[in-house]
Protein backbone atom coordinates (compact mmCIF):
# COMPACT_ATOMS: atom_id res chain seq x y z
CA UNK A 1 0.00 0.00 0.00
CA UNK A 2 1.74 3.22 -0.93
CA UNK A 3 1.38 6.32 1.25
CA UNK A 4 -2.35 8.34 1.18
CA UNK A 5 -1.99 12.28 1.47
CA UNK A 6 -5.57 13.36 1.10
CA UNK A 7 -5.52 17.05 1.47
CA UNK A 8 -9.11 18.24 1.85
CA UNK A 9 -12.48 16.74 2.67
CA UNK A 10 -14.21 19.94 1.08
CA UNK A 11 -16.91 19.48 -1.45
CA UNK A 12 -15.82 23.39 -2.96
CA UNK A 13 -15.89 22.92 -6.92
CA UNK A 14 -12.61 23.92 -8.58
CA UNK A 15 -13.24 26.82 -11.79
CA UNK A 16 -11.75 24.55 -13.99
CA UNK A 17 -9.40 21.63 -15.25
CA UNK A 18 -6.67 24.93 -15.56
CA UNK A 19 -6.92 25.81 -11.61
CA UNK A 20 -7.47 22.13 -10.39
CA UNK A 21 -3.92 21.64 -12.48
CA UNK A 22 -2.54 24.22 -10.38
CA UNK A 23 -3.36 23.59 -7.15
CA UNK A 24 -2.38 19.76 -7.53
CA UNK A 25 0.96 21.33 -9.01
CA UNK A 26 2.05 23.33 -6.31
CA UNK A 27 0.88 20.65 -3.86
CA UNK A 28 3.42 18.05 -5.52
CA UNK A 29 6.48 20.70 -5.30
CA UNK A 30 7.73 19.79 -1.44
CA UNK A 31 8.15 15.92 -3.17
CA UNK A 32 11.81 16.13 -3.84
CA UNK A 33 11.30 14.40 -7.31
CA UNK A 34 14.06 13.13 -9.43
CA UNK A 35 14.00 13.94 -13.34
CA UNK A 36 10.03 14.44 -13.05
CA UNK A 37 7.56 13.07 -15.57
CA UNK A 38 3.95 14.05 -15.43
CA UNK A 39 1.62 12.01 -17.50
CA UNK A 40 -1.75 12.78 -18.44
CA UNK A 41 -4.89 10.57 -19.38
CA UNK A 42 -6.54 11.61 -22.46
CA UNK A 43 -8.52 13.85 -22.59
CA UNK A 44 -9.23 15.69 -19.49
CA UNK A 45 -6.28 14.24 -17.77
CA UNK A 46 -3.55 16.11 -20.23
CA UNK A 47 -4.73 19.68 -19.44
CA UNK A 48 -4.60 18.81 -15.83
CA UNK A 49 -0.69 17.43 -16.81
CA UNK A 50 0.00 20.19 -18.60
CA UNK A 51 -0.54 22.65 -15.46
CA UNK A 52 1.37 20.36 -13.00
CA UNK A 53 4.45 20.00 -15.30
CA UNK A 54 4.44 23.59 -15.28
CA UNK A 55 4.22 24.23 -11.84
CA UNK A 56 7.11 21.43 -11.55
CA UNK A 57 9.10 22.24 -14.41
CA UNK A 58 8.86 18.74 -15.61
CA UNK A 59 8.44 17.10 -18.56
CA UNK A 60 5.10 16.13 -20.10
CA UNK A 61 3.60 13.28 -21.99
CA UNK A 62 0.35 11.34 -21.31
CA UNK A 63 -0.46 7.89 -21.21
CA UNK A 64 -2.00 5.43 -23.33
CA UNK A 65 -3.45 2.39 -21.96
CA UNK A 66 -7.38 1.18 -21.54
CA UNK A 67 -8.66 -1.40 -19.16
CA UNK A 68 -10.18 -4.67 -20.00
CA UNK A 69 -13.90 -4.61 -19.03
CA UNK A 70 -15.55 -6.93 -17.22
CA UNK A 71 -18.70 -8.87 -18.74
CA UNK A 72 -21.98 -6.98 -18.16
CA UNK A 73 -19.80 -4.68 -15.83
CA UNK A 74 -16.80 -2.87 -17.85
CA UNK A 75 -16.00 -0.57 -14.99
CA UNK A 76 -14.49 -3.72 -13.35
CA UNK A 77 -11.36 -3.53 -14.71
CA UNK A 78 -10.27 -7.54 -15.37
CA UNK A 79 -6.66 -6.35 -16.97
CA UNK A 80 -5.27 -3.18 -18.49
CA UNK A 81 -3.31 -3.18 -22.23
CA UNK A 82 -0.44 -0.28 -22.67
CA UNK A 83 0.45 1.23 -25.46
CA UNK A 84 3.17 -1.12 -26.68
CA UNK A 85 0.50 -3.61 -27.01
CA UNK A 86 1.45 -5.61 -23.60
CA UNK A 87 -1.36 -6.90 -21.66
CA UNK A 88 -1.74 -7.08 -18.07
CA UNK A 89 -4.77 -9.42 -16.41
CA UNK A 90 -5.65 -10.00 -13.50
CA UNK A 91 -6.02 -13.76 -13.18
CA UNK A 92 -7.70 -14.24 -9.84
CA UNK A 93 -10.35 -12.23 -10.92
CA UNK A 94 -11.28 -13.51 -14.60
CA UNK A 95 -11.04 -17.42 -12.41
CA UNK A 96 -13.37 -15.92 -10.04
CA UNK A 97 -16.09 -14.44 -12.62
CA UNK A 98 -15.06 -17.35 -14.90
CA UNK A 99 -14.31 -15.31 -18.01
CA UNK A 100 -13.61 -17.02 -21.07
CA UNK A 101 -10.58 -16.85 -23.39
CA UNK A 102 -12.39 -15.42 -26.27
CA UNK A 103 -13.72 -12.50 -24.57
CA UNK A 104 -10.64 -11.96 -23.36
CA UNK A 105 -9.41 -11.79 -26.75
CA UNK A 106 -11.85 -9.40 -27.91
CA UNK A 107 -11.93 -7.26 -25.51
CA UNK A 108 -7.94 -6.60 -25.82
CA UNK A 109 -8.49 -5.99 -29.53
CA UNK A 110 -10.96 -3.67 -29.43
CA UNK A 111 -8.73 -1.70 -26.33
CA UNK A 112 -6.19 -2.13 -29.17
CA UNK A 113 -8.08 -0.51 -31.89
CA UNK A 114 -8.88 2.47 -29.50
CA UNK A 115 -5.15 3.09 -28.66
CA UNK A 116 -3.73 2.65 -32.23
CA UNK A 117 -6.28 5.25 -33.12
CA UNK A 118 -4.87 7.88 -30.64
CA UNK A 119 -1.66 6.76 -31.29
CA UNK A 120 -1.98 7.80 -34.67
CA UNK A 121 -3.01 11.26 -33.59
CA UNK A 122 -0.86 11.57 -30.61
CA UNK A 123 2.16 10.26 -31.11
CA UNK A 124 3.10 12.03 -34.56
CA UNK A 125 3.26 15.38 -32.82
CA UNK A 126 5.22 14.36 -29.46
CA UNK A 127 6.99 11.30 -29.09
CA UNK A 128 6.69 9.32 -26.25
CA UNK A 129 8.92 10.12 -23.11
CA UNK A 130 10.76 7.23 -21.66
CA UNK A 131 10.18 6.49 -18.01
CA UNK A 132 12.88 3.69 -16.74
CA UNK A 133 14.18 5.51 -13.39
CA UNK A 134 12.28 8.95 -13.65
CA UNK A 135 10.13 9.82 -10.60
CA UNK A 136 6.70 9.88 -12.65
CA UNK A 137 3.00 11.38 -11.85
CA UNK A 138 0.36 9.97 -13.69
CA UNK A 139 -2.71 13.01 -13.48
CA UNK A 140 -6.28 13.19 -14.33
CA UNK A 141 -9.18 15.31 -13.75
CA UNK A 142 -10.61 13.53 -10.75
CA UNK A 143 -12.06 9.48 -10.53
CA UNK A 144 -15.18 8.19 -9.73
CA UNK A 145 -14.38 4.07 -9.79
CA UNK A 146 -10.51 4.15 -10.91
CA UNK A 147 -10.40 1.67 -13.12
CA UNK A 148 -9.09 3.44 -16.29
CA UNK A 149 -6.45 5.27 -13.57
CA UNK A 150 -5.40 1.89 -12.40
CA UNK A 151 -4.67 0.61 -15.88
CA UNK A 152 -2.52 3.45 -16.34
CA UNK A 153 -0.68 2.45 -13.31
CA UNK A 154 -0.21 -1.23 -14.33
CA UNK A 155 1.06 -0.10 -17.62
CA UNK A 156 3.71 2.45 -15.99
CA UNK A 157 4.59 0.70 -13.15
CA UNK A 158 5.83 -2.14 -15.75
CA UNK A 159 8.24 0.52 -16.87
CA UNK A 160 10.08 0.26 -14.03
CA UNK A 161 10.05 4.38 -13.19
CA UNK A 162 11.46 5.71 -9.89
CA UNK A 163 8.90 7.07 -7.85
CA UNK A 164 5.19 5.92 -9.18
CA UNK A 165 2.77 9.15 -7.79
CA UNK A 166 -1.13 9.07 -8.49
CA UNK A 167 -1.68 12.85 -8.17
CA UNK A 168 -5.65 13.70 -8.39
CA UNK A 169 -7.94 16.96 -8.10
CA UNK A 170 -11.07 14.91 -6.56
CA UNK A 171 -11.60 11.19 -5.95
CA UNK A 172 -14.20 8.69 -3.32
CA UNK A 173 -12.12 7.77 -0.74
CA UNK A 174 -12.76 4.04 -1.69
CA UNK A 175 -11.17 5.10 -5.28
CA UNK A 176 -8.53 6.25 -3.34
CA UNK A 177 -7.68 3.08 -1.35
CA UNK A 178 -7.85 0.95 -4.22
CA UNK A 179 -5.62 2.89 -6.52
CA UNK A 180 -3.10 3.33 -3.35
CA UNK A 181 -2.39 -0.19 -3.69
CA UNK A 182 -0.81 0.36 -7.18
CA UNK A 183 0.87 3.83 -6.67
CA UNK A 184 4.08 4.32 -3.93
CA UNK A 185 2.02 7.40 -3.34
CA UNK A 186 -1.15 9.20 -3.98
CA UNK A 187 -2.26 12.77 -3.24
CA UNK A 188 -5.64 13.56 -3.90
CA UNK A 189 -6.59 17.62 -3.17
CA UNK A 190 -10.02 17.02 -2.32
CA UNK A 191 -11.75 14.06 -0.87
CA UNK A 192 -14.94 14.93 -0.30
CA UNK A 193 -17.81 12.42 1.83
CA UNK A 194 -20.39 12.64 -0.82
CA UNK A 195 -19.44 11.80 -4.04
CA UNK A 196 -21.68 11.07 -7.29
CA UNK A 197 -19.99 12.10 -10.62
CA UNK A 198 -16.17 14.07 -11.05
CA UNK A 199 -18.43 17.07 -12.62
CA UNK A 200 -19.99 17.77 -9.79
CA UNK A 201 -16.71 18.86 -8.41
CA UNK A 202 -15.98 21.86 -10.86
CA UNK A 203 -17.64 24.68 -12.49
CA UNK A 204 -16.80 24.39 -15.43
CA UNK A 205 -16.51 20.85 -16.62
CA UNK A 206 -16.65 20.96 -20.61
CA UNK A 207 -15.38 18.09 -22.87
CA UNK A 208 -11.49 18.57 -23.65
CA UNK A 209 -11.75 17.79 -27.28
CA UNK A 210 -8.92 15.77 -29.22
CA UNK A 211 -7.74 19.41 -30.92
CA UNK A 212 -7.26 20.47 -27.47
CA UNK A 213 -5.01 18.16 -26.29
CA UNK A 214 -3.27 18.09 -29.69
CA UNK A 215 -2.74 21.48 -29.54
CA UNK A 216 -1.34 21.04 -25.92
CA UNK A 217 1.28 18.44 -27.27
CA UNK A 218 2.15 21.01 -30.07
CA UNK A 219 2.86 23.19 -27.30
CA UNK A 220 5.02 20.66 -25.78
CA UNK A 221 6.95 19.87 -28.63
CA UNK A 222 7.84 23.20 -29.16
CA UNK A 223 9.49 24.14 -25.90
CA UNK A 224 11.15 20.60 -25.83
CA UNK A 225 12.98 22.37 -29.62
CA UNK A 226 13.42 25.26 -27.75
CA UNK A 227 15.18 23.79 -24.95
CA UNK A 228 17.75 21.98 -27.22
CA UNK A 229 18.59 24.87 -29.07
CA UNK A 230 19.70 26.49 -26.03
CA UNK A 231 21.94 23.82 -25.12
CA UNK A 232 23.57 23.31 -28.23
Amino acid sequence: MGKINIISRSSQPFRDRVEAGRLLGRELKGLGLKNPLVLGIPRGGVVIAREVAAELSADLDLIISRKLGAPQNPELAIGAIGEGGKLFLHDWLISELRINQSYIENERDLQLMEISRRKARYREILPREKIAGRDTIITDDGVATGATFQAALWTVRHENPGRLIAALPVAPEEAILKLAIDADEIICLRCPSLFSAVGQFYINFTQTSDDEVIQILHDEMASKEIKERKEL
